[in-house]
């Protein structure tokens, strides 16, 4: 069955258009209070992140969730993958975040763990779609539930973080700026790392409900790059506004993207003997980083794009690392959904074994140049599905033999065609990037 609510990541969208309004989330949080519920006795956590409208949506969630009975913990803010953690220990039966990740302040969003701190299970969605399209009831007063706040919930989650690196690891005499993007992570990710020993250097870490992700974080990093020359440090760090993604800034001002940060882990592992199995990038995964795994045997497979199918993959094959190069970076070895926190560390432990900089490690990786062009269409015939289009990138697949690649694909938001191409040599990627581009303009006419 087809969702009605449920996208990849949830529920998301603009502040007062629905769904994400205030009604609706009374009524979610009664559906997913009265789902939760039909398994046993219910406990949900509920946290969110900064922006100004989470106040709204979380009393809203927490007055349908006791309407159905369901008991709440409220974190306040906290991380997304601090959430998925939260839950297993408090050994709830689902945790709740309010959040729009890397998105404005005037977007928001909810996103829901299992007990397990997994993504839903699809059963559970359609069981709480359903719930949504009948009437909303209220539980006998005296079953109503409780709500409490958890107050220790940061101490508990930097403790958690700080387990993902051998006891007595020490970062002194490291020097790193911190772009907490005005976001969930603001409180707890400079804590992590100078409890760890490091000369820590914060960004963007004042939220006022309105800044979140303006102008800073992992998709902002100019701010990020002229702090680590300035401050003449070893690197940088930047999360988004909930604390699922993370890219780097070397000791130069250059960025360091998912891509590179996951080869790294990967490499790490495999030179002590713990990496299970391969790595699962995804589509838009840079070739470059395939081609530097091979170098090493490391297998790799791609996944569509979005964490939730980059999980499904490691969960299918058993394996343990994937990412995406936007940052979000799964180490199943330590957490059960992407953590931006666990990977930052999982990347400056890697440096510290090699006894390396970030510049000198990720150079194992030659990215290839990757060439994107947007085709707009009608939205009549889909313009990928015709025979010229689709003879063309056949024939570019063929004559690049293996050391580059070819992606067509419609935007899921926009009448859109992105046509990427990718391989070692520029010139010839951009010229065949125009050429499939021009052949999707004609057919589209």
């Amino acid at each position: 069955m087809s969702k009605k609510y449920f996208g990849t990541d949830g529920i998301r969208g603009r502040v007062g258009e629905y769904p994400i309004t205030p009604d609706f989330m009374l009524k979610l949080g009664w559906a997913a209070g009265m789902a939760f519920r039909s398994m046993g006795a219910c406990k949900v956590l509920v946290g969110k992140d900064t922006r100004i409208s989470g106040y709204m949506f979380e009393s809203a969630l927490e007055a349908g969730l006791t309407s159905a009975g369901a008991d709440v913990m409220l974190l306040g803010p906290m991380p997304t993958p601090a959430i998925a953690y939260l839950t297993r220990t408090f050994h709830a039966e689902a945790g709740i975040v309010i959040s729009a990740s890397h998105n404005p302040h005037d977007d928001n969003g909810i996103k829901f763990f299992s007990g397990k701190g997994t993504k839903l299970p699809d059963e559970v969605e359609l069981m709480i779609e359903e719930l949504l399209d009948t009437p909303m009831t209220v539980v006998e007063s005296s079953k109503i539930g409780k709500v409490s706040r958890i107050n220790d919930a940061s101490g508990r989650y930097i403790e958690f973080c700080k387990s993902s690196v051998p006891t007595g690891t020490s970062f002194a005499g490291l020097k790193i700026v911190i772009d907490c993007a005005h976001g969930a992570t603001y409180k707890v990710a400079p804590s992590v790392f100078r409890e760890l020993g490091a000369d820590v250097v914060v960004l963007s870490a004042h939220p006022n409900g309105l800044n979140i992700n303006e102008n800073c974080g992992s998709t902002h990093m100019e701010p990020l790059q002229a702090a680590v020359l300035a401050e003449h440090a070893d690197l940088g760090i930047a999360f988004d506004g909930d604390g699922d993604r993370v890219q780097m800034v070397d000791h130069t001002g250059t960025v360091v993207d998912g891509d590179e940060l996951l080869f790294i882990i990967a490499r790490d592992l495999q030179e002590r003997g713990k990496l299970q199995g391969g790595v699962v990038g995804t589509l838009m995964s840079n070739l470059g980083l395939e081609l530097a795994l091979a170098d090493l045997a490391i297998p790799f497979v791609r996944a569509n794009v979005g964490d939730r199918y980059v999980i499904s993959e490691l969960l299918e094959r058993d394996w343990q690392v994937g990412g995406e190069n936007s940052g979000h970076i799964v180490c199943f070895s330590h957490t059960t959904t992407g953590d931006a926190i666990i990977a930052a560390l999982q990347v400056l432990m890697a440096l510290k074994r090699r006894v390396e900089g970030l510049a000198q490690s990720r150079q194992a990786l030659r990215k290839c140049p990757q060439v994107l062009i947007n085709v707009r269409f009608g939205g009549g015939a889909n313009p990928l599905e015709h025979p010229t289009v689709k003879e063309a990138s056949d024939r570019v697949t063929q004559a690049m033999a293996g050391r580059g690649r070819v992606l067509l694909r419609k935007s899921g938001t926009e009448p859109l065609v992105r046509v990427m191409v990718e391989g070692e040599d520029e010139t010839q990627v951009r010229g065949y990037a125009e050429e499939l581009a021009k052949l999707v303009t004609e057919v589209s006419a």
